[in-house]
């Protein structure tokens, strides 16, 4: 009976090194960013492209590429070239929150239907309107050079 005890604990903490190694090795490509508002810390994929963007403007930023067919994953299919953007954003990009932060998106489908839908229409006035600001200040600066 001690045998099978002994047995079942041996194998449970293998089963645990096993997990821990695994975790390890999903962690190794991260690095730790800290916060710099509350010095709290988390782990942030070093692939993804930061922004300074809220999560609706970086999404009314692709959404407008995509609808107008600048950046497109499949020009034939439309849903599934949105479904590809969604996805492209998730993966690739955090945003800047309201703590002056980066957080990585989750899920970024409201924001893009926020983009489609008229109720929101006028948000994503005030979006272009800065955006195209931000176009002529630098297109002033280089013509100046």
């Amino acid at each position: 009976m001690k045998r099978a005890k002994t047995y079942t604990i041996v194998d449970n903490y293998f089963k645990l090194d096993m997990r821990l190694k695994k975790l390890e090795d999903l962690m190794i490509p991260n690095e730790l960013v800290t916060n710099e508002g509350d010095g709290s810390s988390f782990l942030m994929p070093l692939k993804k492209c930061r922004s300074s963007y809220s999560k609706i403007e970086l999404a009314n930023l692709f959404y407008v590429l995509m609808d107008e067919g600048i950046l497109y994953f499949d020009s034939n299919d439309a849903k599934k070239n949105r479904t590809s953007f969604q996805e492209f954003i998730i993966e690739n990009f955090t945003y800047h929150d309201n703590e002056d932060g980066q957080k990585t998106i989750r899920t970024i489908s409201r924001q893009f239907s926020e983009c489609k839908g008229y109720t929101y229409k006028m948000k994503q006035i005030k979006f272009l309107d800065q955006f195209i600001v931000l176009m002529q200040e630098r297109k002033r600066r280089l013509e100046s050079w």
